[in-house]
């Protein structure tokens, strides 16, 4: 479920695999993801009890050209967004980074933030007027 929600709907595609093992590698214009399905017999990655939603707390920003086809594969599947898209800046040092966002929670519980980059702009502190 999780590999045909990142691929299909996400846009990324398999790098590589380990079928044999529920292991996938992915790629999405140089962002990199593994998958691996959980496996008691071997837990050398699990650092603690896993329960649903796995991904609480964390999100994953993933950049990409655009947002409109993932927007459109997603709706068209039905996949409720978790925060509608948006123009947001952030701040670094002397200058703001501006991206369209969106978040979406993937079927294990994570959130993906998708973004496009609008730009740059100089940071202007007016809290110092």
């Amino acid at each position: 479920m999780s590999l045909r929600f990142w691929c299909n709907l996400i846009g990324f595609s398999v790098a590589f695999d380990r079928p044999e093992t529920g292991f996938a590698y992915l790629d999405l214009d140089g962002a990199q993801v593994m998958l691996e399905q959980r496996n008691t017999a071997d837990d050398q990655w699990v650092t603690g009890p896993l329960e649903a939603p796995l991904g609480r707390g964390i999100n994953f920003q993933i950049k990409t050209p655009t947002l409109r086809p993932i927007l459109d594969r997603l709706a068209k599947a039905g996949c409720p967004l978790f925060k509608e898209p948006e123009e947001a800046w952030y701040r670094a040092n002397t200058v703001e980074f501006g991206q369209r966002q969106f978040l979406v929670m993937d079927p294990d519980g994570y959130l993906l933030r998708l973004v496009e980059n609008i730009g740059q702009r100089p940071f202007n502190d007016t809290t110092k007027i």
